[in-house]
């Protein structure tokens, strides 16, 4: 039996396209109108003789089989960008101190690190991790080269915007609006503000008519996770390391009103 070999730039755009939350961004991302990026999911589908994606709503969910071709894709363009990185090192040395966001320290600093110290074993990596508006600072000052920042209205001189980021209410999995009390406030689990999360979610929250109050502040992330496993209320972020627990909560379903997007940009302290 003859199997197909999967294409390492479909495999990409595939990713790509959950990752941003619409094939349309990651189209763009990638430089190729919408129909050629349908042309290629519908390839692939050919290739693994199974559906991939269905209609959920207004966008896409991934089936069975999509779940987990997806994990077996980042594997395979994992490999594929370490080895040719690998063959094509250059000597790279010398340190770079960069600011993350707990998200994305929490989710794949480990493995991003881990694969680039593998490649550049003479460059040094230097990671702070606090509040957005820390990072920037410290960026502005040059305390950090660069830093990823959440929200479109960060102050700084040298940004780039990386993506637009679908944000959701996370709670578990039961939770819904209707079992509260009527009248009861909707309970907030959130950072202090400002937040690139909480302020555009309590927006939409007045926006809808809908009462909340802050069950739970936390300057950490895992205290934020924490306390929506707790039921002490939910919360309001990215699906960027969501664990096991929680999930994302449907507007339609929970009675909450739908969140808008949120900008990630790369900030540096200098202009190249």
């Amino acid at each position: 039996m003859v199997r197909p070999n999967l294409d390492i730039d479909t495999l990409r755009t595939f990713v790509l396209g959950f990752e941003l939350g619409s094939f349309a961004r990651a189209a763009d991302r990638v430089g190729r109108s919408q129909s050629a990026v349908s042309a290629q999911l519908r390839k692939l589908e050919e290739q693994v003789g199974q559906p991939l994606v269905i209609k959920s709503g207004r966008g896409l969910a991934l089936t069975g089989a999509g779940e987990r071709l997806l994990s077996y894709a980042r594997r395979i363009l994992d490999l594929n960008d370490e080895a040719v990185n690998c063959l094509r090192r250059s000597e790279l040395a010398g340190r770079v101190r960069l600011g993350l966001p707990q998200h994305f320290a929490e989710a794949w600093l480990p493995e991003v690190l881990g694969r680039f110290a593998r490649v550049n074993s003479k460059a040094m990596v230097e990671i702070v991790v606090e509040k957005v508006h820390a990072l920037v600072e410290k960026t502005r000052q040059g305390e950090l080269d660069l830093s990823l920042a959440w929200g479109a209205s960060v102050d700084a001189p040298h940004r780039t915007l990386i993506a637009e980021v679908p944000t959701v209410w996370i709670g578990r999995q039961n939770w819904r609006l209707g079992l509260a009390d009527h009248g009861e406030p909707v309970p907030l689990v959130a950072f202090g503000s400002p937040c690139s999360f909480r302020d555009p979610a309590i927006s939409a929250l007045d926006q809808a008519g809908l009462p909340w109050r802050i069950a739970v502040s936390s300057p950490s992330l895992s205290g934020l996770w924490a306390a929506a496993s707790a039921g002490l209320g939910i919360t309001m972020r990215t699906r960027i390391g969501l664990p096991p627990g929680l999930v994302a909560l449907d507007p339609v379903e929970t009675g909450l009103p739908a969140l808008p997007s949120v900008s990630l940009t790369l900030v540096r302290a200098e202009s190249e």
